[in-house]
């Protein structure tokens, strides 16, 4: 088609200023001049825009998001401008004629406006997904995540979502439901997944049933939250995916004054699932595993002493790190059977530190603890642990203390062998304070062990001491890199003559968490041993504050 035969179908003339060239241009083209009248367009614009004719008003021949666009006389200058005629997206583009009229280019953007809001709604999935993952994953509590995911469901993807648990082998599902207002509800239901289409298949981790094939009608009670106005119109179950196995299900609830759920929305609904499931199944393993440790960890921290046969008992232990409960010294007091017989106290120290050391000593503390009916012999109890522990997978060795205490009147009769051990020391409570005679090798390290014991004898208000090198090796004081040493600790512990138990040992710790300070240090234990009763030069004195009689 010519120019002059397309300017003749239209039965109209191009505008003396502008030429022919415009109306064979690859787009609707219309000239309007300022007072809003037609003075031409091309063949695209009469067919875009069939009222529209030269000499006639732009109102109701073209969409009036233009018409309010064209610049009036006395008005402004025209600006590019975009909006919807006959189901497509239009942008106008004016160009300034030299008369005054304006040239309005017309492109088709409906291809590009469609690209648009897509980018929009994806760039808005992506923003939700990313909100939910960091709000999913802020708690490690089960019953949390399960209302989050309830509440951002029901927020974000639908008109009510209920979030049903994995069985945990108890009676009933735990059932939360969630509405857009942010309420949240938990219970505990005991259901029957084949009552709702597609939930049995969920919760065993098959994939989703589409949302067409479910009946909303059929969904029992249970399944619909309090407070949900009207009924329920459209139904989404997809899984919740965990770690091997599923961590429930999440079922969507849209009302019937609602569209029903698409197929990207039931896609946004599976990928918002995907993280709520690894949220409540990384939240489940750490609940399970931080039941573990405390299991283990109950037989591994040092027990709480007491009297025991009239003899006192106190111990304080502080391990080498403040975020660590456990380590690798231990102390342990087996009571005897009666008050006539033997109890048997143990301290010990095994090389290294933190969790690995503390399950050596866990496992020491077991041995010695089924080798008790052998106390007697404190040669053939080390024997039998040293074998012990060289068939094991461990490369670690220990050092320990071995006390057998028996009251014998007012008086504490102690059997004490050291295995590599620092000597235990006797408060006496008059004199210097004493080390008792006993050494020997360490165990878990060579074939043969050996050892010699000291008998010793506690007068009232006397007290044996057992440490681990935690507190004769503490490097501090002044200059921070002096040990605190053995005279310093006799030195602390001859001012303990007539304390109790307990006061001994909270003074030591005391002194020698002053001397450190903050500085590095061992694993630190302390085992006191007090022949109760207030010593005659200390009630003749009046320097034994808080004694007591047995």
């Amino acid at each position: 088609m010519t120019i002059s035969q397309n300017a003749a179908l239209q039965g109209q003339a191009s505008p003396p200023s502008l030429g022919p060239a415009w109306l064979d241009a690859p787009c609707p083209v219309l000239v309007a001049d300022r007072s809003g009248v037609v003075r031409g367009l091309n063949a695209r614009a009469a067919a875009l825009f069939p009222r529209a004719r030269s000499g006639a008003g732009l109102e109701g021949a073209v969409p009036g998001w233009l018409t309010d666009a064209h610049p009036r006389d006395g008005g402004g200058g025209a600006q590019a401008v975009r909006g919807t005629h006959g189901g497509r997206t239009l942008s106008a583009h004016p160009t300034p004629g030299q008369d005054g009229d304006v040239v309005w280019w017309l492109l088709d953007d409906t291809e590009r406006a469609g690209a648009e809001a897509a980018l929009r709604e994806e760039r808005r999935r992506t923003a939700f997904l990313s909100n939910a993952s960091t709000a999913l994953l802020a708690s490690l509590n089960v019953d949390r995540c399960l209302e989050v995911a309830a509440r951002m469901a029901a927020s974000h993807l639908a008109d009510a979502a209920v979030v049903v648990a994995a069985p945990t082998g108890r009676r009933g599902h735990a059932v939360t439901h969630g509405l857009p207002s942010g309420e949240v509800t938990s219970t505990v239901v005991d259901l029957s997944p084949a009552d709702v289409p597609g939930l049995d298949e969920a919760l065993r981790g098959f994939p989703p049933v589409p949302s067409r094939w479910i009946d909303p009608s059929a969904l029992p009670a249970w399944a619909v939250p309090d407070g949900l106005p009207g009924p329920v119109g459209s139904v989404v179950v997809t899984p919740l995916p965990g770690h091997g196995v599923p961590a429930g299900a999440l079922i969507l609830l849209r009302r019937t004054d609602h569209a029903a759920f698409d197929e990207g929305e039931e896609i946004l609904a599976r990928l918002f699932a995907a993280r709520a499931g690894a949220a409540v199944s990384a939240a489940r393993l750490y609940a399970e595993q931080a039941g573990i440790t405390a299991t283990l960890m109950r037989e591994l921290l040092p027990p709480r002493l007491r009297r025991v046969n009239g003899v006192e008992f106190a111990g304080g232990y502080r391990p080498s790190r403040v975020t660590e409960r456990v380590g690798g010294d231990f102390y342990d007091v087996h009571p005897g059977a009666g008050d006539e017989q033997e109890s048997l106290a143990v301290l010990g120290d095994v090389c290294g530190k933190g969790l690995d050391a503390a399950v050596l000593t866990g496992k020491i503390r077991s041995t010695l603890h089924a080798l008790l009916p052998l106390a007697a012999d404190h040669g053939q109890v080390l024997k039998l642990l040293n074998g012990a522990l060289l068939t094991s997978h461990h490369a670690r060795f220990a050092t320990l203390v071995l006390a057998s205490v028996a009251r014998a009147g007012s008086r504490v009769r102690l059997r004490l062998t050291s295995a590599g051990h620092p000597a235990p020391l006797i408060v006496r409570d008059a004199g210097p304070v004493e080390a008792a005679e006993t050494g020997g090798t360490l165990v878990g390290a060579l074939p043969e062990v050996g050892a010699t014991t000291a008998t010793v004898e506690l007068a009232p208000g006397e007290t044996c001491l057992l440490y681990t090198d935690g507190i004769s090796e503490a490097r501090g004081g002044p200059l921070g890199n002096t040990e605190f040493g053995e005279e310093r600790l006799r030195a602390a512990l001859a001012g303990c003559a007539g304390m109790p138990a307990e006061a001994v040992v909270e003074r030591v710790q005391m002194l020698a968490s002053e001397w450190v300070g903050d500085g590095r240090h061992d694993d630190m234990a302390l085992l006191a041993i007090t022949a109760p009763g207030a010593p005659a030069s200390a009630a003749i004195s009046g320097r034994a504050p808080g004694r007591r009689t047995a």
